[in-house]
């Protein structure tokens, strides 16, 4: 199957043919893994599509689980893929609570550059100039680990940052050389990412990282240390705790000796009452922001716009360690509206209809209908078959015969007390809601996660926060805007919990616990010292480790509680 090509016309003739591209996808799959293992049981060397349909099972992680591992110990790829497996991407472990890894080879990483490649170009035509500077792009690698049998496990964007596809790209694009993101101690690179920003500002026209949230810890990082960062800039040299040698002597290369002027000028901003407005004070050139800002990273939109006076955010991949999936083609969308149509040669996909009425009902791409709702299946070029990724998408139009989706939440519940069931979408506009609230008091909600207390009876919600205020002087935490967050919240939950909560009495009062400022880093720092990677680390939106958990309950400053039952 030929590959996304670089430029829109491919992306027309990708789209104007989806269902005979989708159907030659699935037939190169099926001939590839013919004589796999795995597919054999069901297929007997066919190809055919109905027979695909009628005889491979929907699957989740754990049902493949055996057939990797198997592979990763040391047994022949094909026992799961006709191509060789040429290594492992580890998923962070952060949505579901565990870690999983997944078969890849280099056909990813071309995906990968040619999904890079097209979103540049659909930039550069929604805004002009946008592409004419350096991009500031946060990026990060960790140590590599192997299987027993010696292949590569790593995230996906780890893999990919490490890859010669990355490598070889030139390296006027970006204001930090390619040594720093291989620095696998992520202080260390994050602070040089940072001061190599700094030193090349009049020339950064994007800033980007994957995670939305990855830009506000940067933005917290600098606010730690923009000192150091000034002084290392006005003496022209890197601080003697940066001890990884590649990373210091490239880092040296762009420093190019002191620059007391702009060592100053970085002072002065840094030093003001208020970081409003921060990141274009400080890269006026800046055009956009660039990074993934749906599903639980909506949340960090609001935090964003205040330090950025609303400088454009763009997200433009939708994409898992599976597979690459769409692209956003209305960069200039507002981040809550943003649907990403599907590449139609990426993969093979399907979807299992979701609604109220339980019609479980498996579709084709081109079949999917507007306004409904769909989980999404894989069977990728790796040896993922009819594959549950776990997010519930729903169409919100077609780009030619493609349709176009909106990530509309993970389809695990995340709470619950009793029978009722909580999801990432219940807790999402909660905290957008409470969000609401906070606006009146000067503080920001800089992260935040929740878990369901069931030591106590009757067993509650609680929700860690860590607060920030807007002014660098402070504010006073006021608890009664707190509680109001705490009712509000219970408003916008589902009506069977507030009949749990309001009529029964079997759910307690919704709980805030205020956390000391840096705790959601010492939680990134827990996740990622256990295999996690710090590119593809999302904060849980719910809580599953008790190890965890201490970490939170080992900052709590504060606790509020809802005092009134919602309404029914």
């Amino acid at each position: 199957m030929s590959r996304l090509g670089f430029n829109l016309m491919d992306l027309e003739v990708l789209t104007s043919n989806a269902k005979q591209i989708q159907d030659d996808v699935l037939k190169e799959i099926l001939t590839l893994n013919a004589n796999t293992e795995y597919l054999q049981r069901f297929l007997n060397g066919s190809s055919d599509k109905e027979l695909f349909k009628k005889n491979v099972p929907v699957v989740t992680y754990d049902d493949v689980k055996p057939y990797i591992e198997r592979v990763a110990n040391g047994e022949p790829s094909n026992i799961i893929s006709g191509n060789s497996i040429t290594g492992f991407f580890e998923s962070s472990g952060t949505s579901g609570g565990k870690h999983k890894i997944f078969p890849m080879n280099n056909n990813y990483f071309e995906n990968m550059m040619q999904h890079k490649a097209l979103s540049s170009t659909i930039i550069s035509r929604h805004l002009h100039g946008a592409k004419q500077g350096k991009e500031m792009m946060f990026c990060f690698t960790r140590p590599l680990v192997k299987t027993p049998s010696g292949l590569p496990v790593s995230g996906a964007l780890s893999s990919f940052f490490k890859s010669e596809y990355f490598k070889n790209q030139p390296s006027t694009l970006y204001t930090s050389p390619i040594d720093v993101t291989l620095c696998t101690d992520n202080k260390q690179s994050m602070y040089c990412h940072i001061l190599c920003g700094l030193v090349q500002r009049s020339e950064v026209t994007s800033i980007s990282a994957i995670f939305a949230s990855t830009l506000v810890q940067a933005i917290n990082f600098l606010e730690t240390h923009w000192k150091e960062l000034c002084s290392n800039i006005q003496f022209g040299h890197v601080s003697e705790w940066i001890t990884d040698d590649n990373c210091k002597e490239a880092v040296s290369l762009i420093l190019a000796g002191p620059n007391p002027e702009l060592a100053n000028l970085i002072d002065y901003e840094c030093d003001q009452k208020s970081w409003e407005g921060i990141i274009t004070r400080l890269w006026p050139k800046a055009k956009f922001m660039g990074c993934i800002v749906t599903g639980s990273m909506v949340q960090y939109i609001p935090t964003l716009d205040f330090y950025s006076n609303k400088l454009p955010i763009f997200s433009m991949i939708y994409g898992s360690s599976e597979t690459i999936f769409g692209i956003n083609m209305d960069p200039s969308c507002k981040p809550h509206d943003v649907s990403y149509t599907c590449l139609p040669n990426m993969s093979y996909f399907e979807f299992k209809r979701v609604d109220e009425e339980n019609n479980y009902e498996i579709v084709d791409l081109v079949d999917v209908k507007l306004g409904c709702c769909y989980e999404l299946l894989v069977t990728n070029y790796y040896g993922l078959h009819r594959h549950r990724i776990g997010d519930i998408l729903e169409v919100t139009g077609f780009y030619n015969s493609a349709p176009q989706f909106r990530f509309i939440r993970r389809k695990e519940m995340v709470l619950s007390i009793q029978t009722e069931i909580t999801t990432e979408e219940h807790l999402l506009k909660a905290i957008n809601d409470a969000t609401l609230v906070l606006e009146s008091s000067n503080l920001m909600l800089m992260d935040n996660t929740c878990y369901d207390d069931i030591s106590t009876n009757p067993g509650h919600y609680v929700f860690y926060w860590e607060l920030k205020p807007k002014n660098v002087n402070g504010v006073e935490r006021d608890n009664e805007v707190l509680v109001k967050c705490c009712c509000v919240m219970e408003e916008s939950l589902s009506r069977l919990y507030r009949v749990f909560r309001s009529k029964d009495g079997s759910i307690g009062p919704l709980e805030i616990r205020v956390v000391q400022q840096g705790t959601f880093d010492s939680l990134m720092y827990f996740f990622v010292s256990r295999g996690s990677s710090i590119s593809q680390y999302k904060t849980p939106v719910c809580i599953k480790s008790s190890e965890a958990l201490a970490v939170l309950e080992d900052n709590v400053v504060d606790r509020v509680f809802s005092d009134k039952c919602p309404s029914l």
